[in-house]
């Protein structure tokens, strides 16, 4: 038997270059796959050769993509869907098919043969499911219809993807051509969607429903349990002849948070997440890069270009005319083409597969990862400028008309902030503690008594109507887990957090899981603010803002010390928002500030 041999360091260098390349990446706003892709290409064996392919980093990529698979099954919520379903169809079936058939023709055009040709079909049809992430935020647009149809669009264009890709792997692993073994496979198939479905729906909750009545309550016993229906599911798709990223898929599917008891839930999602998305997949995507071949800018430039031409026009043009029956006009159709024209995890995942099972050659493969960064780069700057266009002509269209504004923490601070929103919006305060909540009470507030991190407590405050969220407890963690939890289970589009360290410290995966804002542009003892106010140790003044200018940049202009605390902003209509070093400030608005005076 061939001896296994683990290098250790090797490993190490592959975690801390992926850390790093993500991390670089997500600083200029991109999802840290394409960081993690180009520090394999760079530091692997196509240029320096720092990093090596070994055999213990080719068991972790597949593993990883087992689990990344597990968790953008996991990330599918149906709700979402339920938002923007006709639309996100026709927006999915648009931007996948017609640039799968040009992919399709151009491939074969060049001499390659038709499975080739239908895996890189389906590489440059797939939408990244980051496309409803922090560009979605940073552009202003979560909880716009834009938002739900990418949201929707990217869901059923992965998954459409997911089950061609099976059907291709299936006829390319046994080549055949009668219709007896056509009809024997399609059985297959359907049998494995079938037992899939059937367990997910039926014996899981069932399931579930044990758990809660047991008296179960380890995230060991239950991060076990997904593992084990994780890798039954893909020992059913290989059984059904088709690769095990679908039964990891289809598993991540049904595995849902309200599978286990709600004290464990989150404690088991971010173990998950980490384990996943912090670990493993970045292994993959690292060791993706090392397959790249940087020459074919040199021998296939060509080929390389118009692949990601088509993969551009073909994705914005499909999706703007199969969009046009949903009724939204055309000008929304191109700009939810630009917001899907990014890729990433799904499409490296079945380009590498095709490498692995000889469909696509290195070069083909190349120019595949490529494309995907390629197109990915365009997503900012093309939505941005798209969705500019459609609010000028006032047609960009909200969802909904939330005007609530949620604020966790009852204190000094928070009462203070709560009297200038209520002003022009309705303010709910959320605390535990039953003496707090019953003298803002009798002070007039909206007040709720409970825990925010409960679903039930949170669901008290009419989250369907609440635009912004603002955490001001003393406690930054609890702060950042009701954010998030708000976010993901009732899309509240404004997250804004008080923290008491330093946004270095926190991470900036902890704030995208929660897609928060540090408020008043940094870390600040709410304690001593609270105390401040309390004994009248502040003043509240404004200042007004002449030319438009970033909200950092105008604090190091100003000359803003510590004994000042940007609170809020205030438009030229009277409408307040919670101030963060990320905002940009516009000429006739106010920045509201308290001021130590002893």
């Amino acid at each position: 038997m061939e001896e296994f041999h683990i290098n250790i360091l090797n490993i190490a260098a592959v975690l801390l270059s992926a850390y790093m390349g993500g991390l670089l990446i997500r600083k200029i706003g991109y999802p840290a796959i394409l960081g993690e892709l180009l520090i394999g290409i760079i530091l692997g064996p196509s240029m320096l050769g720092f990093l090596e392919y070994t055999e213990s980093i080719k068991v972790l990529s597949e593993i990883g993509i087992i689990l990344l698979m597990v968790y953008i099954g996991m990330e599918i919520d149906f709700h979402d869907l339920k938002k923007a379903s006709w639309p996100g169809l026709l927006a999915a079936i648009g931007g996948f098919f017609v640039p799968f058939v040009l992919g399709y023709f151009t491939i074969v055009a060049y001499g390659g043969t038709p499975i080739s040709g239908l895996f890189v079909a389906i590489a440059i049809g797939v939408t990244s499911l980051a496309t409803k992430s922090r560009i979605l935020i940073d552009l202003k647009l979560l909880n716009t219809r834009i938002a739900y149809v990418l949201m929707a669009g990217a869901l059923i264009s992965d998954t459409l993807a997911l089950v061609i890709f099976s059907g291709i792997t299936n006829f390319a692993e046994t080549n055949v051509v009668s219709i007896k073994e056509l009809l024997i496979i399609s059985s297959k198939i359907l049998a494995f969607f079938g037992v899939t479905i059937a367990v997910g729906s039926f014996l899981l909750p069932r399931l579930g429903t044990y758990i809660s009545k047991s008296k179960i309550n380890n995230s060991t016993t239950f991060f076990t349990l997904i593992l084990i229906v994780t890798f039954g599911y893909c020992e059913l798709a290989e059984l059904a002849g088709m690769h095990s990223i679908l039964g990891a898929f289809m598993a991540g599917l049904f595995l849902k948070g309200n599978l286990f008891p709600k004290n464990v839930s989150k404690e088991l999602n971010k173990a998950f997440y980490d384990v996943s998305i912090g670990f493993m997949a970045p292994v993959f995507f690292v060791s993706a890069g090392f397959f790249v071949d940087v020459s074919v800018f040199r021998t296939d430039l060509g080929l390389l270009l118009l692949i990601t031409g088509l993969a551009i026009v073909g994705k914005i043009v499909g999706t703007a005319l199969f969009y046009l029956p949903s009724r939204n006009g055309w000008r929304e159709g191109l700009t939810i083409g630009t917001g899907m024209n990014g890729r990433g995890a799904v499409e490296i995942i079945i380009a590498e597969i095709g490498l692995g099972m000889g469909i696509i050659d290195k070069t083909i493969f190349s120019i595949l990862v490529f494309m995907a960064i390629f197109t990915t780069l365009t997503v900012p700057v093309l939505l941005s400028w798209t969705t500019n266009w459609l609010r000028k002509r006032g047609e960009l269209v909200y969802m909904d008309q939330r005007n609530g504004v949620l604020i966790l923490g009852v204190n000094p601070l928070s009462l203070l902030l709560a009297k200038y929103f209520a002003k022009k919006q309705p303010v709910t305060l959320i605390d535990n503690n039953l003496e707090l909540v019953t003298q803002a009470q009798e002070q007039g507030f909206s007040c709720i008594h409970g825990n925010a991190l409960n679903e039930d407590v949170l669901a008290e405050s009419s989250p369907e109507n609440i635009a912004l969220f603002m955490g001001l407890t003393a406690n930054g963690q609890v702060n950042l887990r009701a954010g998030e939890l708000l976010h993901k289970s009732f899309l509240v589009p404004g997250i804004f957090v008080a923290v008491s360290e330093p946004e270095s410290k926190i991470g900036d995966e902890v704030l995208q899981k929660s897609n928060a804002q540090i408020l008043f542009s940094s870390s600040v003892v709410m304690d001593d603010w609270a105390h401040k106010i309390t004994h009248h140790e502040v003043s509240e003044s404004s200042a007004a803002i002449k030319d438009e200018i970033a909200a950092d940049k105008w604090m190091r202009r100003s000359g803003i010390s510590d004994n000042f605390l940007p609170v809020l902003i205030e438009n030229d209509e009277g409408m307040m928002r919670p101030f963060h070093a990320d905002d940009l400030l516009s000429p006739g608005e106010k920045v509201i500030m308290l001021q130590q005076v002893k």
